[in-house]
């Protein structure tokens, strides 16, 4: 029923904002095609996000296409169309998000999809979650992603915890929690550097002096981890 009623919330107020911007006479067509889409969008989020909630776990991570400026650099380099994670917790009864973005900080479910590429996400889980993941070690993953709220998103991917992205922070917390690896580091020389795109935006952060031996983990090597697998 919620459901049913979002979706007819939505796309009432679709159809009061057609009548009301073409009423007034001052709505451009271009705008009223974009939040016709973004309101698309958000619906297909919800109707997603509620067919998966049932079978989702603390813990899982989830993976989707970002729309950032860096998101295509990110998309090359790594040869996958995966370019952001987050980790997922159940508060309250809802689904939550949390997530290296600026600062790090946690998300509803459904607007953390309608944020991503076309509403597409993955939902990966530890392989092992039901003897791994009980509720101490839990609480000991909630606690080493609880270290880092408020952190600043790092945009010169580095290791250190000054400053965390979104597949560091979700490796590092698993690691802290349970010991596990969840991905493969890499240097950052390992990563194809070679399209003129990715070599913009490494000029743009690094300058001449690029960090080559400094060690990475991808969302795309998190996402095809052994240690992971896919929640359908």
């Amino acid at each position: 029923m919620l459901l049913l009623f979002m979706k007819w919330l939505l796309s009432f107020l679709a159809l009061v904002l057609l009548a009301y911007g073409l009423g007034r006479g001052y709505y451009p067509l271009a705008r009223l095609k974009k939040d016709v889409a973004r309101l698309e969008t958000r619906r297909q989020a919800a109707s997603a996000t509620s067919s998966i909630a049932p079978r989702l776990r603390n813990g899982d991570l989830i993976f989707q296409t970002s729309q950032s400026a860096q998101s295509r650099a990110i998309q090359l380099a790594t040869h996958s169309a995966y370019s952001h994670c987050g980790i997922l917790f159940q508060r309250a009864g809802e689904w939550r998000v949390f997530e290296a973005v600026q600062p790090v900080s946690e998300t509803s479910l459904a607007a953390w999809v309608a944020r991503g590429a076309g509403g597409r996400f993955v939902v990966k889980r530890l392989r092992d979650a039901e003897t791994v993941l009980t509720p101490p070690v839990l609480r000991r993953l909630r606690a080493a992603g609880e270290q880092y709220r408020g952190r600043n998103y790092d945009l010169y991917f580095g290791w250190s915890d000054e400053r965390i992205y979104c597949s560091e922070l979700l490796w590092k917390m698993y690691y802290q929690a349970t010991g596990r690896q969840i991905g493969q580091l890499q240097h950052l020389r390992e990563f194809d550097l070679s399209h003129p795109a990715v070599q913009a935006k490494m000029r743009e952060r690094y300058g001449n002096k690029l960090p080559l031996d400094e060690l990475v983990i991808s969302p795309v090597r998190m996402l095809e981890s052994p240690e992971l697998v896919t929640v359908e």
